[in-house]
């Protein structure tokens, strides 16, 4: 079995000390075999920012699987925005915007679909795509396939036909799971003051073959408390609902 912490939505330049500290206790006490942060990590892609993420995402469970969100391209500069529009995030957090895991039983794969050009969707390139899946034709049939993105982008659901299995992003700062083919799951903001209809939170996902139970984590009285749990069995091509785990 592996487990994988998925993280979204942080906005460092937005978040409170004390959430940082509760999530870095609750993540040390899960020893998550990955952690997979689907994006948006600063609010402004401003380079304080930045070196604040990157310093808090030392400090957390090793390996990790990061990709950029929109808010991570700079917003009021023009010319970084549309000429260099992850020089920040390469400089700081990791020059591969695409960067991938594989071990014995999971293939974890990022994409990034932050564009200079939309301020708040997000695409997908047909080249992206590609990749992609000549990535997938190489691994392992047996292995779990996970493909994180910041936005959960229609055209990424092409990919189920390769091979993934379950699609990890953020953006809306709700929680969702859902799918068929492949399972789409979607995370809160984890740090950020920017929550919506929900607290910040964050999922876990345990893999087994054939088997991924999606639990939800949210705060709650200073601490990070597991507050929901769905399990998805593969039967054929199909993910199917096997109610609570």
């Amino acid at each position: 079995m592996r487990t994988v912490a998925h993280l979204s939505d942080l906005h460092f330049g937005r978040i409170d000390a004390p959430v940082l500290d509760a999530l870095r206790r609750r993540l040390a006490g899960l020893a998550p075999d990955l952690v997979v942060v689907s994006g948006d990590l600063t609010q402004r892609a401003r380079r304080r920012e930045f070196r604040e993420a990157r310093a808090y995402l030392d400090t957390l469970p090793k390996p990790q699987v990061v990709v950029p969100g929109n808010h991570d391209v700079p917003l009021y500069n023009v010319f970084a925005r549309f000429l260099r529009p992850f020089a920040g995030y390469r400089r700081i957090i990791a020059d591969d915007v695409e960067p991938g895991f594989i071990d014995e039983e999971i293939a974890v794969l990022g994409i990034n679909t932050a564009r200079s050009f939309v301020f708040k969707g997000g695409r997908v390139s047909e080249a992206q795509l590609a990749r992609v899946r000549e990535v997938l034709c190489r691994i392992d049939g047996e292995l779990t396939k996970i493909l994180v993105s910041h936005h959960p982008v229609m055209a990424l659901e092409r990919l189920a036909e390769c091979g993934v299995d379950v699609f990890v992003s953020g953006h809306h700062h709700a929680t969702r799971v859902a799918g068929v083919s492949a399972l789409m799951v979607e995370a809160g903001t984890a740090t950020s003051r920017r929550t919506r209809l929900e607290p910040n939170s964050f999922n876990l996902l345990r893999i087994r073959p054939r088997r991924i139970e999606v639990e939800r984590y949210a705060l709650r009285g200073g601490g990070f408390v597991r507050v929901a749990s769905e399990a998805f069995c593969r039967q054929g091509a199909c993910w199917t609902r096997n109610g609570p785990s």
